[in-house]
């Protein structure tokens, strides 16, 4: 198993790898909307923006070890609201992906995240060849 922290990576917010990897799949551990500059600024306001920051930190994650969203096979979405936000993220989730090319995903309505977050999602990539 390869170990993954990624320098340009979002600060962790409990002791974890970003991801690990294994016999071609990695698992990234789920993201909160932090900012990797500024970790202990406010979060964004809204679902929509959070949601944006978490992909974006996401995206960091994979793109440290040379993967992007193309090779998502499986998203896990954690919201705080999900009677709120559940029709504004899936509004707002298509657009990360080609159209077509969604992930498998299951959402789930919890009832408080790390740092105050109103969502938090981890994925299941799987590398190419």
């Amino acid at each position: 198993m390869l170990y993954h922290m990624i320098s340009s990576g979002p600060r962790p917010v409990a002791p974890f790898s970003h991801a690990v990897e294994t016999d071609g799949f990695v698992f990234v551990t789920g993201q909160m909307p932090t900012d990797p500059a500024a970790p202990d600024a406010p979060l964004p306001e809204g679902i929509e923006a959070q949601t944006r920051r978490v992909m974006d930190n996401l995206q960091i994650v994979l793109g440290g070890i040379g993967l992007g969203l193309e090779h998502v096979t499986m998203a896990r979405i954690y919201l705080t609201q999900f009677e709120r936000d559940y029709g504004a993220l899936n509004a707002l989730w298509p657009s990360f992906f080609e159209p077509g090319k969604l992930p498998a995903r299951t959402t789930i309505g919890v009832t408080a995240l790390a740092v105050g977050a109103r969502v938090e999602i981890d994925l299941i990539a799987k590398r190419p060849g």
